[in-house]
């Protein structure tokens, strides 16, 4: 019986195989690790997975977070070494505590004001984002964006940067 499914580990290839309708066949679904599978846009998921509350994908070639807003239970995204650049989608989650974005392709550090609107967060990774290791000396204003998130409302931030200190 797939409806008492709490925990599923899967490596998939969204081109190859449609997932939209799977989270109807695992309803309860909390915990879904998909390491190493290769899904572009994660709307390749489904809009089904309303008890989902984390989410493993790292190094998944993900780039486009379309789709995130249907996982209204969610409140860990592991996200690691993928190709996304555009976080404004992050905001709408209001659940959302742990969001670990490391060695991804943000490069606009006013994206991370996007997340001020996710209240719960308690934890950001940004490590390896361009961000990080190749910062713009000339908009040193710009960490004030940084500090606000991280004083207000992040408690632990991670990008090893001289430009955050």
């Amino acid at each position: 019986d797939l409806s008492k499914v709490k925990s599923l580990e899967i490596k998939v290839n969204s081109e190859e195989a449609g997932l939209n309708n799977f989270g109807v066949y695992v309803p309860n679904l909390e915990t879904l690790k998909l390491v190493k599978s290769k899904i572009h846009v994660l709307r390749d998921l489904g809009s089904s997975l309303k008890k989902l509350r984390i989410l493993y994908m790292p190094r998944c070639e993900l780039r486009d977070l379309d789709g995130i807003t249907s996982f209204v239970s969610i409140s860990q995204l592991y996200l690691a070494y993928n190709d996304i650049t555009d976080i404004s989608s992050f905001s709408l989650l209001d659940n959302l505590s742990v969001l670990d974005l490391e060695g991804n392709n943000i490069n606009d550090i006013y994206q991370l004001s996007f997340l001020s609107f996710c209240y719960k967060m308690t934890t950001l990774t940004l490590e390896g984002n361009p961000i990080c290791i190749s910062p713009n000396r000339e908009r040193t204003a710009d960490v004030g964006i940084l500090y606000y998130l991280c004083m207000v409302y992040i408690k632990n931030i991670f990008c090893h940067s001289y430009y955050f200190y």
